[in-house]
């Protein structure tokens, strides 16, 4: 079991550095992982995590990169909803990142 401490918290994350448990997610915990992943979180960087929250809490499941860029586009428009943009503010892997600092499962089909 691998544990971090965060705000005085001791929280269990899996092999891959994800949260196991979604409720110890808070600003302090996304901003931990923003930084362990080299991300200077920007408005725009919440919002894609913002939605992230909101797309899972109504799936149960968080999107994989196609859906992501679709859906993003949908409610943000073509600007955001592309794989351009997303990899600006998530280098390391749009799905797979963000869904880290949102506190969520890996996307499946993440490698």
């Amino acid at each position: 079991m691998k544990v971090i401490e965060i705000s005085g918290k001791t929280l269990e994350i899996d092999e891959d550095g994800f949260l196991k448990n979604g409720d110890d997610w808070s600003m302090d915990v996304a901003k931990y992982f923003a930084k362990a992943e080299d991300i200077e979180m920007t408005p725009h960087h919440w919002e894609i995590v913002d939605f992230l929250r909101q797309y899972y809490k109504y799936y149960q499941m968080a999107p994989m990169i196609r859906v992501l860029i679709k859906e993003i586009g949908k409610k943000f428009g073509p600007e955001k909803g592309n794989i351009k943009y997303l990899y600006e503010l998530f280098p390391g892997g749009p799905a797979k990142q963000a869904c880290k600092i949102a506190g969520l499962p890996r996307p499946t089909g993440c490698i």
